[in-house]
């Protein structure tokens, strides 16, 4: 194996990190305090959203969207079968329904098309479209929104991949063609806070729902109490909600990785690039994603199209190979329709754009850390071991 072993993602962590976590740990707060306050103001500006709204982790930012837009029992929630599960359970966790999508199978995004058929299989019951920006890259969200208020839905982006990618040169995030767009801040994201989420939106209502449900629907401001006896303890829970919150100690690390965002963005698109490049002197048993119109991403992932059949390699054999040249790959995702859970629940759906999509993907390292020769190194490798 090589020396310096490339994983499919990594955290971007530098001295300035550091003194922003060392100074919360230095300081009174340590859970939800002014440094979350902070970030979430600095999250929304520098999306263009009225509204940041912090919390735990990715999912939890799903499952606080969803709650606070009213998602119930009787509901169903629109999910694209490529992408990771938490989008699909969000909707469960809120005892909704789910109806998967099928995607491009040469981008793994819904379409407008395969909205439209997973909304007819709603039968009227659609509340929300999850439409996912996988690997950081937009599906065409001016036609996917339509298509919603058509069947008098909403969409909620699950953005989890995509802080810094742009649609329409506006930022993923803004609200213009969603009521809220869900964030991940997991080590392997563009921004990292160790574990963290965050919900944008631009209507006050849902974002006052928002910080009530992420914390145990506790109302502290007496001003909104029932009761009213002055009594400075005095605390009220006004909902069913959970301990959702993020810590001043992520919101630090999260909001000095913030600052940095715009270097993130270079540095990525630049990777990015770098691949592309060296793909194009491969025949066509190996693509890049297929890019949309309008998006400009910020790649979370780079993911590559591989017709394994045509090469002769399983993908488990091309994965293992790849590792004892230190290489580090992943698979991003296995159609969450497929999963016993969904399938004990909805029985065996047959979607061939997600089938076709999950046999061919392989995502390669991407992370602002690597070398600027790293991209041809692993192209150059995954050639050799596909004997191409």
């Amino acid at each position: 194996m090589s020396a310096t072993f490339l994983p499919y993602g990594r955290q971007a962590i530098d001295e300035s990190d550091i003194e922003a976590v060392a100074e919360v740990l230095r300081g009174d707060w340590l859970t939800t305090g002014p440094a979350v306050e902070a970030f979430d103001a600095a999250f929304a500006e520098a999306v263009g959203a009225r509204h940041s709204v912090s919390c735990s982790n990715g999912t939890a930012a799903l499952h606080l969207a969803l709650a606070a837009l009213g998602v119930k029992e009787g509901d169903t929630c629109v999910v694209p079968a490529i992408t990771f599960m938490a989008t699909a359970n969000a909707a469960r966790y809120c005892g909704a329904e789910v109806a998967f999508a099928d995607v491009d199978p040469d981008t793994g995004l819904m379409t407008p098309e395969t909205l439209d058929a997973a909304l007819a299989r709603a039968e009227g019951t659609a509340r929300v479209v999850l439409p996912v920006h996988l690997a950081g890259q937009c599906g065409a969200l001016d036609e996917l929104a339509h298509a919603a208020t058509l069947a008098g839905a909403v969409l909620v982006e699950d953005a989890s991949h995509a802080a810094g990618s742009f649609y329409q040169g506006e930022p993923v995030g803004n609200g213009r063609y969603s009521a809220a767009t869900t964030f991940s801040f997991h080590p392997v994201k563009t921004i990292a806070a160790g574990e963290g989420g965050a919900v944008t939106t631009n209507d006050d209502a849902v974002a006052a729902r928002l910080r009530l449900l992420r914390s145990h629907g506790i109302e502290r401001d007496p001003a909104r109490h029932r009761r009213q006896e002055g009594e400075p303890w005095w605390h009220e829970m006004h909902a069913l909600g959970w301990n959702y919150r993020l810590s001043d100690i992520h919101a630090a690390l999260a909001h000095s990785q913030l600052k940095r965002l715009p270097a993130f963005i270079e540095r990525r698109q630049a990777l990015a690039r770098a691949y592309d490049a060296a793909l194009q002197g491969l025949p066509d048993t190996v693509r890049p994603l297929a890019r949309t119109r309008a998006c400009n991403p910020c790649l979370h992932l780079y993911p590559v199209r591989i017709d394994f059949e045509a090469a002769g390699r399983s993908r488990s054999a091309v994965m293992e190979a790849l590792r004892a040249h230190g290489i580090g790959t992943q698979v991003h995702y296995i159609p969450v329709n497929e999963q016993p859970y969904y399938q004990d629940r909805y029985g065996r759906q047959e979607l061939s754009g997600a089938r076709r999509y999950y046999e061919r993907t392989l995502s390669l390292p991407l992370f602002v850390g690597m070398a600027d020769d790293d991209p041809q190194r692993v192209v150059d490798r995954l050639a050799q071991v596909l004997g191409l």
